[in-house]
């Protein structure tokens, strides 16, 4: 399990997935190219905020590292910039918590908050 750098250590020891993290704009460009080979899930997390910790926190215990989709991790607090680099790249408007799922370079699935669904996102993806 990787650590997520700029989150509380009450926070990291419960992590149960290996996030792939998100620290440039140029990844961008690479996860899109990446979505046409697996699905590609972005996780939009502001370590400040209590709903967005619960929100992950429902999301990593309901994810399973074997289901074909790659998980990528964005601290929206650490990597501001990027956040508006997403929104304007896949034409999804921000929102925190957030999922975007790719597919093919194109979004198959959004959603926030407590609307943030495992499920729904395997069945879009696969």
């Amino acid at each position: 399990m990787k650590e997520i750098s700029g989150t509380s250590d009450l926070y990291t020891k419960n992590i149960r997935m290996n996030w792939n993290i998100i620290t440039s704009n140029d990844q961008l460009d690479l996860i899109e190219q990446e979505s046409s080979k697996t699905p590609v899930v972005i996780f939009k997390h502001s370590t400040r905020c209590s709903i967005s910790s619960m929100a992950m926190n429902r999301f990593e215990r309901a994810w399973d590292e074997n289901n074909g989709i790659k998980a990528y991790y964005l601290d929206l607090i650490q990597y501001r910039d990027i956040y508006d680099a997403i929104a304007e790249k896949f034409g999804v408007v921000h929102q925190s918590p957030q999922v975007i799922v790719l597919k093919d370079g194109q979004v198959i699935y959004n959603d926030s908050h407590m609307g943030i669904s495992v499920n729904d996102i395997q069945s879009a993806a696969l």
